[in-house]
């Protein structure tokens, strides 16, 4: 991923516009340009901030797309932020769509996991179970830990889900 703070700046631009077919350009256009540091941030604030679905099909697709695993990293800092959950689960859910490996961002998933809402828990699953076999053995037995000492605040079908989490760990 390259760093333009020019870039940066002329697609905070176009997005932050009313015009929907400007930011809609926009986001088009970068699937056609160098991925530059960002770019991700500045949509995920948008998809969590607009109610047009165009914008957010366009932004969710974007994401699921990506295939750069320099963004991985991006990814994963705005999958750590305070978004509403239908954003929070959306960033997550393009993380296994991407077919990236995120075997060494587990444990943040599992933070997510614990503190997400039942869907947001589900792609977090997902994620994990897809990256199984590139996550250290260490490294499950601190995620498995983690996830038995926060999960019993889970709901039923949480729960589930957090025992179904831990055998694939294991």
């Amino acid at each position: 991923m390259i760093i333009s703070e020019k870039k940066l700046r002329e697609l905070e631009g176009k997005l932050n516009t009313n015009n929907l077919k400007v930011v809609s350009d926009a986001i088009i256009t970068l699937r056609n340009e160098d991925p530059f540091r960002g770019a991700i941030g500045l949509l995920a604030g948008l998809f969590d901030s607009t109610n047009d679905i165009i914008i957010k099909d366009l932004i969710r697709n974007f994401l699921n797309d990506i295939k750069e695993a320099a963004a991985r990293i991006e990814v994963v800092a705005e999958v750590m932020k305070v978004y509403k959950s239908e954003t929070l689960c959306m960033l997550v859910s393009s993380c296994w769509q991407s077919g990236l490996d995120y075997s060494e961002f587990a444990s943040d998933f599992a933070e997510i996991f614990i503190r997400g809402d039942y869907l947001t828990a589900l792609e977090c699953f997902t994620v994990i179970e897809g990256s199984v076999q590139g996550i250290a053995a260490d490294n499950k037995s601190k995620i498995i830990e983690l996830l038995e000492k926060n999960g019993s605040t889970s709901s039923d079908e949480k729960t589930s889900l957090l025992r179904a989490l831990i055998k694939v760990l294991r």
